[in-house]
């Protein structure tokens, strides 16, 4: 067994699930300094498979830009994964958010 399979988890991430909007906490390193960004969006798909299982998140950034940004659940620079709410989601992919601009691209909350 090679070392990087024995990698654990990161604690700091809950389990997640698509339709979920996150607020990730991610440690940047420009230079010699280190800092913290937050990237805040819905979570298209979840990626399992050992050490290689990764989250996809998606958000609208300035002039309606869609950035996605794909994290590592077993990556040491994701500091914490807050969960902020579920959505009602009928599918494990959500791409079709890519087409949807303005409010048809809303989730229905989870009761």
């Amino acid at each position: 067994m090679r070392s990087f399979e024995r990698l654990e988890p990161n604690p700091n991430i809950p389990r997640l699930q698509p339709g979920d909007t996150v607020r990730v906490h991610n440690r940047i390193v420009e230079g010699t300094r280190e800092r913290t960004q937050v990237f805040q969006g819905v979570v298209l798909r979840v990626r399992r498979g050992g050490v290689s299982a990764t989250f996809t998140v998606r958000r609208i950034a300035a002039h309606g830009v869609g950035v996605e940004r794909t994290f590592m659940f077993h990556s040491p620079r994701v500091e914490k994964v807050e969960v902020l709410r579920h959505s009602h989601v009928r599918r494990s992919r959500l791409y079709f958010l890519r087409d949807r601009i303005g409010k048809k691209a809303r989730l229905r909350e989870k009761r």
